[in-house]
């Protein structure tokens, strides 16, 4: 007997998801690769989808059918636990990529070449389905696959010090409860609507990420650091940069040059300051670190000039920067303090030029 509830909304997953692929590769704040790969995910799970519903209406039927019914679960199994490996490949390019792709043809050439001897799942020759004894391999795959959507999640979202990556937890324990219900209640076909729910979030979560970030650096950008400073909810301490004599790197390198620089100091700050605060590119060569209370910014300091020199050893010609920080506490202005900051920056500046010309001299 057909199950008119679960076709009906097994069709309106597949529309959603249909305008997902649309609404991706028109987003212009995805890269190539990020919009390829989340691509790649709505459409392997509206294949997934389809492969169920089918597997469903056509269980009990004809024998004629089998081998399609065969075909359809083998596939739907098969191919699931690509689609979290899919979903973290969106992320970035990650050298352990290869070995989970190595996992999933793995998978899925066992899956071939056990199904004769009824390890995971089986249809009989009256074209029944049936869970076999080893059902748990898939199950354990399948779990494999969302703790490595996980942790590279994770892993993202700390380099990039999203705030918000406490959600990426309650979204893997949901994908995980939709699809134990599934597991023990097989008649419940839920999983793959949840699924195609948690990619929709999981797409809006790092889309959100990445709007956040500044495109060449990696830091968080402007927008993010006026919103976050529009008023101040804990105490700490706006530290400021300024590259020394940017303008120089450009005209005398060239702007990719000048680009690459960027890169390289805003590498060196995240690595000296993320641990005890959030750092931004706010201007074309200025960048600012809030800083949480009670952090020792001289330490903090020292450890970007060690960062730094190690850079110059590669690229000597990556220029100084200048710094100058002011204390903030709940409720300060953020004009007032960025003016004190930006004051102390100059005469750090101007203490830096004179040293210079008297070791000169």
């Amino acid at each position: 007997m057909m199950d008119y509830y679960f076709l009906t909304i097994t069709i309106i997953d597949i529309f959603v998801l249909g305008i997902m692929c649309i609404l991706t590769q028109y987003n212009e704040t995805l890269n190539e690769r990020q919009r390829h790969w989340y691509i790649l995910s709505f459409v392997l799970i509206i294949f997934i989808s389809t492969l169920e519903l089918i597997t469903v209406i056509i269980d009990n039927g004809p024998k004629s059918l089998r081998w399609i019914n065969i075909l359809a679960n083998y596939l739907g199994f098969g191919l699931t636990p690509a689609v979290p490996i899919f979903l973290a490949s969106s992320l970035e390019k990650n050298k352990s990529m290869k070995y989970a792709i190595a996992l999933e043809i793995a998978f899925l050439l066992f899956l071939a070449i056990s199904f004769p001897f009824k390890t995971i799942f089986y249809v009989n020759h009256n074209n029944q389905y049936m869970r076999e004894d080893y059902f748990w391999i898939y199950v354990v795959i399948y779990f494999i696959g969302i703790l490595y959507l996980l942790v590279i999640t994770f892993q993202v979202a700390t380099r990039y010090q999203n705030k918000s990556k406490i959600c990426v937890f309650p979204i893997t324990i949901f994908l995980l409860a939709s699809t134990l219900i599934q597991v023990i209640f097989p008649h419940v076909h839920v999983s793959w609507l949840c699924v195609s729910l948690l990619s929709i979030l999981y797409y809006s979560y790092c889309n959100a990420m990445w709007q956040q970030l500044d495109g060449l650096t990696g830091l968080l950008n402007q927008r993010s650091y006026l919103n976050l400073t529009s008023s101040f909810s804990k105490n700490g301490t706006l530290i400021v940069f300024d590259i020394d004599n940017f303008k120089d790197i450009n005209d005398n390198y060239g702007h990719l040059v000048g680009d690459q620089c960027l890169e390289e100091i805003a590498d060196c700050i995240k690595k000296a300051y993320s641990q005890y605060g959030y750092c931004y590119r706010i201007g074309g060569d200025e960048f600012c670190v809030l800083l949480n209370d009670n952090v020792n910014a001289e330490d903090c300091y020292i450890n970007l000039i060690e960062q730094m020199q190690i850079k110059r050893n590669k690229l000597n010609i990556l220029p100084d920067i200048s710094v100058g920080s002011a204390p903030f506490v709940i409720g300060d202005d953020i004009i007032t303090i960025k003016a004190t900051a930006d004051n102390n920056m100059y005469l750090f500046k101007k203490k830096q030029k004179s040293l210079k010309k008297k070791n000169i001299y």
